[in-house]
């Protein structure tokens, strides 16, 4: 059995294609993704910008043609903030199933916190301490809190990096005013995550997005001897606070031409490292990893499982 998983996301669509047997381990044969910015123009005011709406109906046929190319006998597409908070969302998933008979499911909050758990799950094979996993889409923000690989508590909220870039519009480079309305902000709207964390204490951040990825990258990018990681990368806690840095005191000129940072995560990297920069602080959270597993791989968990109908 070869599928195609495709993920909707609010800045880029992804798609995992694999081969596998039921309750066996799966072989992957791609894992790509393309720049769409579906929510750019448009978060703010609940909508896909008519632009944004054409980008994602085409990105959406070439992942569809080269899951094609693959021969695949299943597709199964998702989407997620972008696409549920707008008030066309429906049309969107209207228009993808016109134009190649695949009829996306809208994952709810709840479900895509779920699925991005599962993902996480089979890139950690032991997850047994107290650990938050932090997910950073463009629309929303997905936290769980796990332990001995079961979820405690998780929920969606929307926080995402293009949304806080749309509602802040910040100078260019960010200035100490914008950072610490932004931390007001935040601590605001994660009050239930901030009561949650009371109850249970974590020890470690698990990242799985494209924006923790970014930072991996970059600080890879800066060390002479190079290196490289698989499902699971460990960032060092300097490492990171000296690349935070450096992206908070860039302009967006300087960012198009920082090794590792890829062209479509210039306008929205700084706000993703505010935000992480300040989970860790505010709940004393010391050691980070970037998880390559997320959503679509918790798809592919639960098609091996069979919990998904073929």
């Amino acid at each position: 059995m070869i599928a195609a998983i495709i993920d909707c996301g609010t800045n880029t669509f992804n798609l995992l294609i694999s081969e596998f047997q039921i309750n066996e381990q799966p072989r992957i044969i791609l894992n790509t993704k393309k720049s769409v910015k579906l929510g750019e123009g448009g978060l703010k005011d609940n909508n896909i910008a008519p632009a944004a709406f054409q980008r994602g109906v085409k990105t959406f046929l070439e992942l569809v043609n080269i899951s094609k190319d693959y021969k695949v006998d299943t597709v199964h597409a998702f989407a997620t903030s972008a696409v549920r908070s707008s008030k066309n969302g429906h049309e969107f998933v209207k228009k993808i199933f016109e134009k190649t008979g695949i009829m996306v499911q809208v994952l709810n909050g709840d479900t895509e916190a779920q699925y991005i758990f599962k993902g996480v799950n089979l890139a950690i094979e032991n997850m047994d301490e107290p650990s938050l996993i932090m997910d950073i889409g463009g629309g929303s923000t997905e936290f769980i809190i796990a332990e001995e690989q079961e979820v405690v508590w998780k929920k969606s909220f929307d926080l995402g990096a293009t949304r806080l870039m749309q509602e802040f519009k910040p100078s260019d480079p960010v200035s100490t005013e914008d950072i610490e309305k932004i931390k007001v902000y935040l601590k605001e709207m994660l009050q239930p995550l901030a009561l949650q964390l009371k109850k249970n204490p974590v020890r470690n951040l698990i990242g799985c997005s494209g924006s923790f990825e970014s930072l991996a990258d970059m600080i890879i990018a800066q060390k002479p001897q190079g290196s490289s990681y698989d499902k699971l990368y460990s960032f060092d806690d300097d490492d990171f606070k000296s690349i935070h840095k450096q992206l908070v005191a860039s302009t967006e000129a300087d960012r198009k031409i920082m090794p590792g940072l890829v062209e479509y995560r210039v306008d929205t990297i700084v706000f993703a490292s505010i935000f992480i920069r300040y989970i860790k602080k505010r709940f004393k959270i010391d050691q980070m990893f970037y998880s390559s597993y997320a959503l679509k791989e918790g798809v592919l968990a639960d098609l091996i499982l069979h919990k998904i109908a073929l």
